[in-house]
Order: structure tokens, then sequence, then C-alpha cells
């Protein structure tokens, strides 16, 4: 599916914002009311796990968790933080790449004829979360297409650029495996993913207040107690018993794995999640998602309790967002 496509909900196209300024109450505003932080400086290094068994899935949050088997991975290598900015940028210099996001989208993608589709949405640009005026619990009531929004202008051409040591953002799941490729490493599966998270231990979770979440009534209220609106900086919450920051929280990460809702209860040792014509994502019916897992700085007890190792959600592979991002693993051997 082409940027923006999903922003269009059948053939009424009712879509989520046009070009849209960030108003007072959206994301191009980064200041915040909360403490400040001390967050490290990270090398950009990774951690070497071994393999092990451990506890995969939850059954007491969203049903799509579940079931609870025990999963076998061998050993892995992996990013000791989400691939940041700078990182990102690097790739850029070196290789000339161009972002799916900055590119014009192809009209012949869309799910209705070319006439009936808003120019701004041709544009290149990718999906940017804006806080409305009032309490919804519609998801196109604060999100918006925004021409010009990329890795490098985050929140559109009138924000703030990137910052160096953010997560990076507003990539298409080929834009990632580009990188991964020029990284010698690649996305990780969902199981592989997970077992980082949790450490291994079955009984691990993490708290809202360990994690760069939503304090407040999610969308329209962030009391920012922990000290970010936003994004931060990898290394400002505290790493997970492997070594690893940010595994929840903060932005969503891919994974290799499509989307299915529940897991395979006797696909457990390396699993790799469903194969492409066995992908069906409910929020996206029409095209195979992938799995996203961790959470971003937008879940909320009231709205999404995702912060935790075992939660996950499909994604369109195609699309970006202000909101997800990703880190690499490698195949077993010396960091």
């Amino acid at each position: 599916m082409a940027l923006g496509t999903a922003l269009l909900v059948g053939s009424g196209l009712a879509i989520v914002g046009l070009t849209g300024g960030l108003n007072s109450e959206g994301s191009a505003d980064r200041s915040t009311a909360g403490p400040a932080r001390d967050c490290r400086s990270l090398p950009d290094g990774t951690v070497s796990l071994p393999g092990g068994t451990f506890s995969m899935g939850q059954t007491d949050v969203y049903a799509e968790e579940g079931p609870v088997r025990q999963t076998k991975v061998d050993g892995f290598r992996i990013d000791l933080h989400e691939v940041t900015n700078r990182q990102f940028a690097r790739f850029v210099k070196e290789t000339n790449y161009v972002t799916l996001a900055e590119k014009p989208v192809d009209p012949a993608l869309f799910p209705v004829p070319v006439d009936q589709v808003p120019p701004d949405m041709l544009l290149p640009g990718s999906a940017v979360f804006v806080a409305p005026d009032k309490p919804s619990n519609n998801y196109a009531d604060w999100w918006e297409y925004v021409p010009g929004a990329n890795w490098q202008k985050p929140y559109g051409p009138d924000g703030p650029g990137a910052v160096p040591n953010e997560p990076v953002v507003h990539l298409s799941y080929a834009d990632m495996e580009a990188y991964a490729a020029w990284q010698g490493g690649r996305l990780p599966t969902e199981a592989e993913w997970e077992y980082a998270a949790s450490a291994g231990d079955p009984k691990y979770t993490t708290q809202p207040s360990e994690a760069n979440s939503w304090q407040g009534v999610f969308p329209v209220f962030n009391e920012e107690s922990d000290g970010y609106r936003d994004i931060a900086p990898v290394g400002c919450y505290a790493a997970n018993s492997n070594g690893l920051y940010d595994m929840v929280g903060n932005v969503w990460e891919m994974t290799s794995d499509f989307y299915r809702a529940g897991h395979d209860p006797d696909d457990r040792e390396n699993p790799r999640g469903p194969g492409i014509e066995a992908a069906y994502d409910p929020g996206n019916p029409d095209f195979p998602s992938r799995v996203m897992k961790g959470g971003s700085y937008l879940c909320a007890p009231n709205y999404c309790q995702r912060y935790r190792p075992a939660a996950r959600s499909g994604r369109d592979p195609s699309m970006g967002a202000s909101n997800v991002g990703f880190r690499l693993v490698y195949d077993a051997g010396p960091g």
C-alpha cells in the first residue's frame, strides 16, 4: 500500500487530515512540563544473548497476545538501542538512499479512482500524531497525513528537524531492510524481540513510569511527568536486565514476522510467524501487515497498554509514522 493509502477509509474518502498544520496541541511543540532526565550518551554497540527458552505471549491483557507457550530461540546479537537519526543519516550519506516518505505517492495504489484522491495525499509525506482538541476514541481524529513529513522532518516541514540521538521514524519496512542490509543485520523475528525484551523472565513487566509513555488521558492531555511529550533520545530510561534500552515505550519497533491475531501454539522453536498467505490483520484486512512490538510514547493506561514485551500489533509495512522505529539483530558472533 502506498504511504497514505490507509488514511483513506473506503470510497467515502474519510481522510485523516489533509495537510493540516501542527497546532499548539500537536507534536511540533517540543516543550515539556516534566522533570529533566539525565540521558546517557550511548554507544552504537550490540548485546550478545545466548539462546534459550522462555514463556512467549500473554493472556490477561489483549487476546491477540496468546496463547502463552514455551518458545526456544537460538543465540543472536541485538542493537543496544533503537536505530537513531544519526545512524540513519550516515547510511543515507554513504548510499544516497531516498526513503519512501520522500517520494511522490503512486496514485495507482489507492483503493479509489485517482480523481477522488486529494492532491495533498499524493505528495511525499507521512503520518504524524496531532493531539485533537477534544476526547475521541477514533484514531482518525489524531493522525494526519502531513506532506513533507519524513525522517529528517518528523513533525512536518514547519516543525523541528530530526534530533541526532532520537530514534529514526517515518520509515517503511523496505527502508528498514535497506538499512539492515547496509549494516549487516536484519529485522528481528517477533520471538527474538520478545525474548530480548522480557530478559527471559516470564514474569517480567514494565510499568508506564519506567518507559517513555503517555501519562494522563490519551489523546488530549499528557501530564509529561516522565519528562517527555514526544520521542525521547535513546538512553533516557533504565535498561532492562539484558542491558537493552527502550525495548518498551518510546517508539514501536518493527519485526520481520507477518501479523496474525494470536500465536500458533505449535510453533515453538525459532518461530517465524505465519507466511504471507496466512497473514491477516483485522485493522488492515486488505494488505499483509508486519508485527510491531513494545508500544510507544503514545501508549496510555486508558488507551494502549502495550508497553510490555508480549504486546503486539499489526503495521502496514509500506507506511511510516511518527511513532514507529526499529532496531536490528545479527546472527550470533562477536559484537
